[in-house]
């Protein structure tokens, strides 16, 4: 991938962003990772609510088996993204041993790099990604350098994808955020 330097560059990979957001490539996989979003005293906020609740789509579809959930506490004493994520799994049906949940990273690279630890440990080169469309695109490319295979499948029902300014907002901090990325900034 070639990183273009300057506004046409941007637009470019801002473009590619949204591409990926509205991409579904689901398919039958060693993992499922699911990335965490705030929590609020144990319970999933409505975007980590939205990422579970199609996890579990992808989940009666039998497509993989394992289910990795990912965050640290966010500042949160009680609980954290990837706890609360699995028992919400659970409380939802899903065999408590077909999950990991991956608890102490703090960003999106922390997570990638717990994520291909786990699956290094369970001989898997491959997995879907659960996120919202916009964060996507870098997800994959983090799993890529790390040698993993990702498939990215966005929330269909995240309330920042529903709303057009939110959707615009978090795909332009993307944008920014990839372009470091490509510069070889670890966030």
């Amino acid at each position: 991938m070639v990183l273009l330097v300057g506004a046409r560059g941007e637009w470019s990979l801002y473009k590619a962003i949204r591409r990926q957001a509205g991409r579904e490539e689901a398919r039958p996989a060693d993992a499922l990772v699911i990335f965490g979003a705030a929590e609020y005293n144990g319970s999933p906020s409505p975007v980590l609510k939205a990422r579970l609740d199609h996890a579990l789509e992808l989940e009666d579809r039998d497509l993989v088996p394992l289910l990795i959930t990912t965050g640290g506490s966010g500042g949160d004493p009680n609980f954290t993204e990837g706890g609360v994520a699995r028992d919400y799994l659970i409380q939802q049906g899903v065999a408590e041993a077909k999950i990991v949940a991956e608890t102490r990273s703090v960003t999106t690279y922390g997570s990638v790099k717990a994520v291909v630890q786990i699956l290094t440990e369970h001989h898997a080169r491959n997995c879907i990604v659960v996120s919202d469309g916009f964060h996507i695109y870098r997800i994959k490319l983090m799993f890529r350098d790390l040698g993993i295979t990702a498939y990215g499948s966005p929330a269909p029902d995240s309330p920042i994808e529903d709303d057009p300014t939110l959707r615009v907002l978090y795909s332009i901090r993307e944008t920014v955020v990839a372009t470091l990325w490509h510069l070889r900034v670890k966030l």
